[in-house]
């Protein structure tokens, strides 16, 4: 696993290379990449797929759904430039991988999943993996969680037609929030919308993307439960 680790870190590198005239910066906050470094993508991933779970590549994970490339992964969360006392929301549990990451760099990680089997397997590794600062629910992340609101940061891992106006509404003055926008199985751009101290919004396109289409289901009831 520490051989493909530091393959997929040399490969997000040198696509930061490549891209930072699009992203703005020359590399990525170091302790993203010491992170990034540290979570074992080869468990988030089916049992088939584990020996390209290194590769700087999405991969699928069931129910029409797929686990970020690492790249893209390593620059949402470094978009979101976390510090220790945040608290998160994730749009988009899949697989549980990305909430991994951030659960390592904030101080709680409150995620939403439309796929009820989805969400129920990743709250289970998490656990399993001791990530204890996660809590997830079942529901439509184009609602958020407004119970918890509000955060610090939000990511949203799959693409929504429009930015959710419940979203904009959760995010602290001071927030950021990483989202990719655009329709399904065309054009995308990965934005980042930042709310002043006034609760005014700036959105900036970061750059173009590929993500499966957020999902606008609404559930009867949503479940949520801490991963202990």
């Amino acid at each position: 696993m520490k051989k493909g680790l530091q393959r997929m870190i040399a490969d997000i590198e040198r696509e930061v290379e490549y891209t930072r005239s699009m992203i703005g910066r020359d590399r990525l906050d170091p302790r993203v990449m010491s992170v990034m470094s540290k979570v074992p993508r080869d468990k988030f991933v089916p049992q088939e797929l584990k020996l390209a779970a290194f590769d700087n590549g999405p991969l699928p994970i069931g129910h029409g759904q797929t686990i970020s490339q690492p790249y893209i992964v390593a620059l949402m969360t470094d978009l979101l430039e976390l510090e220790p006392d945040h608290t998160v929301l994730e749009i988009g549990t899949g697989s549980g991988y990305q909430t991994a990451v951030l659960s390592l760099l904030c101080k709680q990680v409150y995620t939403v999943e439309v796929v009820s089997e989805l969400s129920e397997s990743a709250a289970a590794l998490l656990r399993q993996l001791n990530y204890n600062n996660i809590e997830t629910r079942i529901g439509n992340g184009y609602e958020g969680w407004s119970e918890h609101a509000p955060y610090d940061g939000i990511i949203v891992t799959a693409a929504a037609t429009h930015i959710p106006r419940a979203l904009i509404d959760q995010l602290k003055p001071g927030g950021r929030m990483v989202i990719p926008v655009g329709l399904p199985y065309s054009y995308q751009e990965l934005m980042l919308v930042e709310k002043d101290a006034q609760g005014e919004t700036r959105t900036r396109s970061i750059l173009g993307v590929a993500f499966v289409p957020l999902v606008e289901k609404r559930t009867p009831e949503s479940n949520g439960h801490s991963v202990h």
